[in-house]
């Protein structure tokens, strides 16, 4: 386990001097790889320190565990010890993966309603409250960048699509397994006879693309202007502002007519372009890796699920997360977590995938 620990401070040293270099400062791209590399790099070597320490401390007690007097208080410290010691083993076990090239990035968040007409938007809206008030809780930054609102039982509180750019440093490694089919059972608001329904959401979380990452070439755009709309198709501007992108290579089209300026439209389309191009390639070489992969959200059909909210028995259920028993990860606080109260939640998927890659890690792939 202590292998790398002179190699690690070794390489410490070297991006302190980088960081060092007042040449730096002016490449923006270089800075923020050494300075991402260079916070990394020093929580490796302070878990490597403390476990050190802890195996230190331990192997002091031998003597203090064989002293009568001591030996009371000595076994106090070798129990704290001893439940401390593997935690900061798999700390670092984990730390030693592979690195997500986009960890540290901010991510598009896209939810779309999915299989269940009015109340498949209504969950959706659901649903980006949800995360909305998460961000809250992480202190991150939020922008809706583009929505199409629906009227349902005489208020607008429904998506059929929403887009938010959501702002902060650990906004990717938290959110990037919300990504796929959440299906939803209870009775609907326009349901008279009490039955439970099931629908469905889409959910697609895309890291933000650098610019040196993906450029797009003004020639392989086409770009229409068009006259917003609100709820229920209402008219909301006077003005053309509302701009749809056709990135003609591809053929994936994004519309923005939030904002009332064209200009800030076309620009808010143009980062969710990029970010969808980014996916699209991360996804094409992922295909080559394994030709089996699934895509992220699927058709949107109730089948093709990732997680279940039954309002009715206060349930949320992770399909992707099973225990050495079999069961289900299941939690019985929806009403808590569809308020925002997502981190246990986000605790128990992101600890089942980094068990996975551990294993995958050890076994050689």
């Amino acid at each position: 386990m202590f292998l790398r620990a002179e190699d690690l401070e070794a390489r410490l040293g070297e991006l302190d001097r980088q960081l060092m270099d007042p040449n730096l400062s002016g490449q923006r791209d270089r800075y923020k790889l050494v300075t991402r590399e260079h916070s990394e790099v020093s929580r490796m070597v302070a878990v490597v320190h403390s476990l050190q320490a802890a195996e230190q401390e331990r192997a002091d007690l031998a003597e203090l565990l064989a002293d009568p007097d001591m030996r009371e208080m000595a076994l106090v410290d070798k129990e704290r010890l001893d439940a401390q010691i593997p935690e900061l083993e798999q700390q670092l076990r984990l730390m030693m993966l592979p690195p997500d090239p986009y960890e540290g990035r901010n991510v598009i968040l896209e939810i779309r309603a999915g299989t269940g007409g009015d109340e498949a938007a209504l969950f959706a809206g659901d649903l980006f409250r949800m995360y909305m008030r998460y961000a809250d809780t992480k202190r991150w930054k939020t922008e809706i960048l583009s929505s199409s609102e629906i009227t349902v039982a005489g208020s607008a509180n429904g998506f059929k699509e929403v887009i938010c750019l959501i702002t902060g440093h650990t906004v990717y490694s938290h959110l990037k397994y919300e990504a796929g089919v959440h299906r939803v059972q209870r009775v609907p608001v326009t349901e008279t006879q009490g039955r439970v329904h099931t629908s469905a959401a889409t959910v697609a979380l895309l890291p933000e693309a650098d610019e040196v990452e993906i450029k797009i070439k003004e020639g392989d755009i086409r770009t229409d202007v068009f006259r917003a709309g609100g709820p229920g198709g209402q008219s909301v501007n006077t003005t053309d502002s509302a701009v749809r992108l056709t990135h003609i290579p591809t053929g994936l089209v994004v519309i923005c007519q939030d904002e009332k300026s064209q200009t800030k439209n076309k620009a808010k389309a143009l980062k969710v372009l990029s970010a969808r191009l980014l996916e699209r390639e991360r996804s094409q070489q992922a295909a080559i890796e394994a030709a089996d992969r699934k895509s992220q959200v699927g058709s949107g059909d109730r089948s093709e699920r990732i997680r279940t909210y039954n309002f009715p028995q206060n349930r949320l259920t992770d399909h992707r997360v099973t225990g050495a028993d079999g069961s289900t990860f299941t939690l019985y606080k929806l009403d808590k977590i569809i308020t925002g109260d997502l981190e246990e939640v986000i605790t128990g998927v992101t600890g089942h995938f980094q068990a996975e890659a551990l294993r995958a890690a050890e076994h050689g792939g």
